[in-house]
């Protein structure tokens, strides 16, 4: 290796009669040698910058995720044969790739195949159907005709029999300071063993009945004493029957089913409403330990009315929150964040990149635009969209979004080489100026 020595540069200062010239022979010695002094280090940057090569979130084929490890040698020996073992994608829109390494040991270590489809029509249409038949099944269940209010422990019962005023004293009177309003209204309550007692009629069970149902009892009862005598039963305070609503409404909280029939609508319009943070398409419905979705946007889309929903004794209505629905949106994205569904629910992928401030155009290589599904046990699967063609701004524009998706795009190949040489440029050059110094 030639390196310029000191004789070089006692020549160049002999030569040399003014000092600019002496700066110029100092320039041409650096670039007589430069290609010795840069050599090793253009060595090392030619086997790095090959890492540019390599193909980012590209894939060509279907990723193997490891379920469990057994140690750091498995997680090398994982990325290894991932490097090694491409995968050839077949003709059809969904590709699967075969499990990488043993499927099963010995300590039960398996690979998950995470399957790749391509965005389309025929796939928007299909996962539609999918959805559509999923609410179909769940919805029928909710669906009930309303029926008369029937009496049940707790609820306050109101007789009066005309033309005998002292019977109505047995109802007590109400006491005129402020009361709970859990406390019981003047009247006859029905205990817990669905009883109450009127004077000349007895101790008699109302539980499960009608207020007609219950006139008519006392009727036949107090004809025993009264001839002919005219009754009124009404109902002065609903306690034995009510919902729990909560989440994202203006007034969570309990609310008693009385004469009326509690709807889904009236529900929501007694707790006061959505709230500005309520994700209406995804509302759970938890009754007898048994968990169902409700998605009021879809039903209206559908054509089918929610007020056909009812609610019975014990259901709790949860209202979920759109920012427990969000989708992170990473990438060559100008504004990475957490997208958040409309107030409808819907989200679309179109919807997710203009909230993200669209893709970088500087950066982003349209070709490779991916949705990451999976989570809560369910199998993980992938969405592969490209984006180069304005074109397939209208599938991203029909393709749904589902909580806490994953939507990714890739970088270009330049942008990679210009990262991994940004990285490297201060070394060569600290490298070069300390070659020239110590020479």
């Amino acid at each position: 290796m030639n390196w310029p020595t000191a004789a070089d540069a006692a020549s160049i200062a002999q030569d040399a009669t003014h000092s600019e010239d002496r700066l110029n022979n100092m320039v041409m010695l650096v670039r007589k040698h430069a290609g010795v002094l840069l050599a090793p280090l253009m060595a090392t940057t030619a086997v790095l910058l090959s890492a540019c090569t390599l193909p980012g979130m590209h894939m060509d084929h279907a990723p193997v995720i490891p379920v469990t490890s057994a140690g750091d040698q498995a997680a090398t020996d994982w990325f290894a044969l991932s490097a090694s073992t491409p995968l050839a994608a077949p003709d059809s829109d969904v590709r699967i790739g075969a499990p990488i390494g043993n499927t099963a040991t010995a300590t039960g270590n398996t690979e998950l195949t995470v399957p790749i489809s391509d965005i389309n029509i025929a796939l928007i249409q299909r996962l539609r159907q999918d959805e559509v038949r999923q609410s179909s099944m769940d919805q029928p269940r909710l669906f009930a005709a309303p029926a008369p209010y029937t009496l049940g422990a707790g609820d306050v019962l109101q007789i009066t029999v005309w033309d005998h005023p002292e019977l109505t004293a047995a109802m007590g009177t109400q006491s005129q300071s402020q009361v709970r309003p859990s406390d019981a209204p003047a009247g006859f309550v029905v205990d817990q063993m669905g009883n109450i007692a009127f004077p000349y009629a007895g101790v008699f069970n109302v539980m499960g009945l009608r207020t007609d149902q219950v006139q008519a009892q006392l009727y036949r009862r107090l004809t025993k004493v009264y001839r002919e005598p005219q009754i009124t039963v009404r109902i002065g305070s609903f306690r034995a029957k009510k919902v729990y609503i909560d989440g994202e409404v203006h007034a969570p909280g309990v609310q008693p089913i009385n004469d009326v029939p509690m709807t889904l609508y009236e529900a929501i319009s007694r707790a006061g409403g959505f709230t500005s943070a309520a994700d209406q398409s995804r509302m759970e419905l938890l009754r007898d330990n048994v968990s169902y979705p409700v998605n009021l946007s879809q039903m209206i889309d559908n054509h089918s009315n929610p007020s056909n929903i009812l609610l019975k004794d014990g259901d709790l209505l949860h209202v979920v929150s759109r920012d427990e629905n969000g989708v992170f949106v990473m990438g060559e994205i100008n504004k990475p964040m957490t997208a958040l569904p409309m107030r409808t629910g819907k989200l679309t992928l179109s919807d997710a990149l203009s909230q993200a401030g669209s893709v970088n155009m500087m950066t982003a290589d349209a070709t490779q635009m991916y949705v990451i599904r999976g989570g809560d046990g369910k199998q993980p699967h992938v969405y592969h969209l490209d984006g180069q063609s304005p074109v397939s701004m209208v599938l991203a524009n029909q393709f749904e979004l589902q909580p806490k998706d994953v939507v990714y795009v890739d970088s270009t190949g330049l942008a990679r080489f210009s990262r991994v040489l940004g990285q490297l440029l201060p070394a060569i050059n600290a490298g070069l100026t300390a070659a020239i110094v110590t020479r």
